[in-house]
């Protein structure tokens, strides 16, 4: 396993994993998350080569230019990742912001990608979707108040109970960013949400390349409808419906694990 660091093109210093020989996945984290997500739910595979990058302001990446804070930044940064590592194509795939990252990168460098996962994805093609608020309120709320204050407020928010009643996965996620850098947390709370991955349905619905769309239910942020929606726009995807974490988070990886396996062991002998 290889832990190391790259420059982007404007200088911003970003860590990455690169673990195991042959197939590659660039296999990417979600919003405010960092190596350790991904790879708790990516199968042990003989033959596959898993790589992830801790996007801007994540792990152990820095920041960089709070302005550079967006999905067509981090795709960006993918690529170049890509090429720092001499790697033409790969499986590119991850949750939900790392859906998002990999479902860009496809649409627009299809030379790249030869297969695509979108595990909870929280995009289509709309920026700023409702269900992402909640990032923003807990932005607001880390601007104005900071960490120990602000997440008091946030405990008897109405918001939070609306969100706890759905998921208390989604509830413990949001409870951690007041854990985090106050700095770096804002930034992608406060710009992150408001986005998309800034491609059409229509470039969407001309992928033309193996896609696995996963997703679980009880998930305030990541709906079963958003993943289907989007499943439904890229000809020939596959569409695997796993237990909800808030059901049994043993399951959940267990179930996520053997989608992802069955989706890329055809694919292992691939260069």
């Amino acid at each position: 396993m290889s832990e190391d660091t790259f420059k982007t093109r404007d200088g911003c210093r970003l860590a990455y994993l690169d673990e195991g020989r042959g197939f590659p996945v660039l296999w990417q984290h979600g919003l405010g998350a960092d190596r350790n997500q991904p790879a708790e739910v990516f199968p042990a595979m003989d033959g596959v080569r898993r790589i992830t990058m801790e996007c801007r302001g994540h792990g152990d990446s820095e920041l960089g230019d709070v302005q550079a804070i967006s999905i067509a930044q981090f795709t960006e940064d993918a690529v170049a990742l890509l090429g720092h590592l001499g790697i033409e194509r790969v499986a590119v795939g991850g949750i939900s912001l790392g859906a998002a990252l990999s479902l860009r990168l496809a649409a627009l460098h299809p030379e790249r990608a030869v297969a695509l996962i979108q595990a909870r994805p929280a995009w289509v093609d709309e920026q700023s979707p409702e269900s992402l608020k909640i990032y923003r309120d807990v932005a607001e709320l880390l601007a104005e108040y900071g960490s120990d204050e602000g997440a008091k407020r946030f405990e008897t928010s109405s918001l939070l109970g609306e969100v706890e009643a759905v998921s208390p996965d989604n509830a413990a996620s949001l409870r951690g960013f007041f854990k985090r850098d106050l700095t770096s947390t804002v930034a992608l709370l406060s710009r992150i949400p408001t986005q998309g991955p800034g491609i059409a349905g229509a470039d969407i619905s001309r992928l033309n390349l193996p896609t696995l769309v996963i997703a679980n239910g009880q998930d305030f942020v990541h709906s079963v409808e958003t993943a289907r929606t989007l499943g439904d726009l890229i000809p020939g995807s596959k569409f695997s419906l796993i237990t909800s974490k808030t059901v049994s988070r043993e399951q959940y990886v267990e179930e996520f694990r053997q989608a992802l396996r069955d989706f890329i062991e055809p694919m292992r002998g691939r260069p």
